[in-house]
């Protein structure tokens, strides 16, 4: 199964701008989402992605073992859902609705937010700071379909440990491995490849 590593965008950069239907409610999710939490932590997936299926369940927990410690979670995927019909909204809902996702799953159509995140993979995990300054960028944790490590969320707890901590930001960060983001035709952006 070939995977897209996350592009490690530089820590510190701020979080970039955006405004997107939540597929549940209905309702428009922007940057003020995230006003005063202690952290945030936003996701990059999709439904159809079996890189996304074997860890589905654990961002899930660590979205619910977080919240009550100040954390926010959102989920955003972008995949066209013209070539990818189990990523369109109605799915997406769908899905949220059954795995009972703790955050809002937000649609992307546009793409153009997926692109000022530098997001390449699904999944792509981002953890911003109460500045909203990237703290963390990179893979949930070592766990791969196939290759029998546990689901655990390490490198994300560990990350979100050490933010809530006033700890500095992990010096060792692992890009994810996923599906490539599947970009509509002629939208690829210039840093994937």
């Amino acid at each position: 199964m070939a995977a897209t590593p996350s592009t490690m965008v530089e820590i510190g950069t701020p979080m970039p701008e955006f405004s997107l239907p939540d597929t549940v409610s209905g309702s428009t999710i922007d940057n003020n989402y995230f006003d005063g939490v202690r952290a945030a932590l936003v996701m990059f997936i999709c439904n159809h992605c079996p890189f996304v299926i074997h860890v589905r369940g654990e961002l899930v927990n660590v979205a619910k073992a977080y919240a009550d410690k100040g954390v926010k979670t959102v989920a955003i995927s972008a995949n066209d859902p013209t070539t990818h019909g189990d990523d369109s909204p109605e799915k997406m809902a769908e899905l949220a609705r059954e795995l009972d996702f703790p955050f809002p799953y937000l649609f992307d159509e546009s793409q153009e937010v997926a692109k000022s995140f530098r997001a390449a993979c699904t999944p792509d995990l981002f953890v911003y700071d109460s500045n909203r300054r990237l703290y963390y960028r990179g893979q949930l944790d070592d766990s791969r379909p196939g290759n029998d490590k546990p689901v655990d969320g390490r490198d994300v707890r560990a990350a979100l440990d050490s933010l809530l901590a006033g700890g500095p930001p992990p010096g060792v960060q692992r890009a994810s491995l996923g599906c490539n983001i599947k970009w509509k035709p002629g939208n690829e952006p210039d840093y994937y490849s």
